[in-house]
């Protein structure tokens, strides 16, 4: 009895080896089949490929080979190169506008700066009055730019030039300062141009930040030549601190820093003047110079 149960239990597992067997080997078989097919597949793509690079070489090669003869003149035309006509792009306007700004734009940058410069010299020429004589504030200082005592001050000094039966003295107001940007953004630049290169003006008020820009070692006198023993004076300014300058024109005593100088220009060929009219004007105005730095130069 006992033995039969053992070969009963034997069976079963011999059963169920042999499902477990099947189940792997149709596994194992379809594995292959998948196999076979990706192979298959691969080899298709390859052919495929190979066939579209032979047509692609062929092409080429017949299209080399027409180029040929009609550059030899075999035949006139061909019918397997044909020249394409450009595609035409069309623009929007604004994208028309654009591309002009981008492609013109120094260009444009030149004719704009000579636009405004040409603006502002016929601006001055229509609207500044007639003074007897012009001073030049070229420091980035408002108490000094905008001083009406200052104008008042030298006119004690000045006399009636234009012989129009009063004195009146101006000043120029142009606050350059030592950001290139910020003087070109407020036309500060043109204005520096304009004025530096007329002989309107001779004398000037400076300081350290237009120094770079007007060079006063070769465009002012050399003012220690003149006044040799004047403890205020190196080399082409007299220096305000330390003066009574600020007590004349009604500004801060603290305003008037060290830097701050009174010069005049030499007489030169400039843009807009020739050397001859700007002598003139330094004839005229040396003499007002002169009196300013007498006054200011007694404790």
């Amino acid at each position: 009895m006992q033995k039969d149960k053992k070969n009963i239990d034997d069976e079963k597992l011999d059963i169920k080896k042999s499902v477990f067997q099947s189940a792997r080997e149709i596994q194992a078989q379809r594995n292959a089949e998948l196999q076979q097919q990706e192979l298959e597949m691969q080899k298709q793509i390859e052919l495929r490929k190979r066939q579209q690079q032979e047509e692609y070489d062929r092409k080429i090669q017949e299209e080399r080979l027409e180029l040929i003869r009609l550059k030899q003149g075999v035949i006139e035309e061909s019918e397997t190169i044909h020249e394409e006509a450009p595609v035409e792009i069309k623009l929007s306007l604004w994208k028309k506008i654009t591309n002009f700004f981008y492609h013109n734009k120094w260009w444009l940058f030149l004719a704009i700066f000579f636009v405004a410069l040409a603006s502002y010299l016929t601006y001055t020429y229509i609207m500044r009055p007639n003074p007897d004589m012009i001073v030049l504030v070229l420091c980035d200082n408002e108490y000094i730019g905008n001083s009406a005592k200052f104008e008042d001050y030298i006119e004690t000094f000045a006399e009636d030039f234009n012989g129009n039966g009063e004195i009146k003295v101006s000043t120029y107001y142009i606050p350059y300062s030592d950001n290139s940007y910020a003087n070109y953004q407020t036309g500060n630049e043109t204005k520096l141009t304009t004025e530096i290169q007329s002989a309107e003006a001779v004398i000037i008020v400076g300081g350290s930040n237009i120094n770079p820009v007007l060079d006063p070692e070769n465009t002012l006198v050399d003012l220690s030549e003149i006044y040799p023993d004047n403890v205020q004076v190196r080399s082409y300014g007299f220096f305000l601190k330390n003066t009574e300058f600020a007590e004349r024109i009604g500004i801060p005593e603290e305003e008037v820093t060290g830097d701050l100088y009174i010069g005049i220009r030499k007489p030169r060929n400039l843009l807009y003047s020739d050397m001859e009219d700007m002598q003139k004007t330094y004839d005229r105005d040396f003499p007002i110079l002169d009196k300013i730095i007498n006054d200011l130069s007694r404790k």
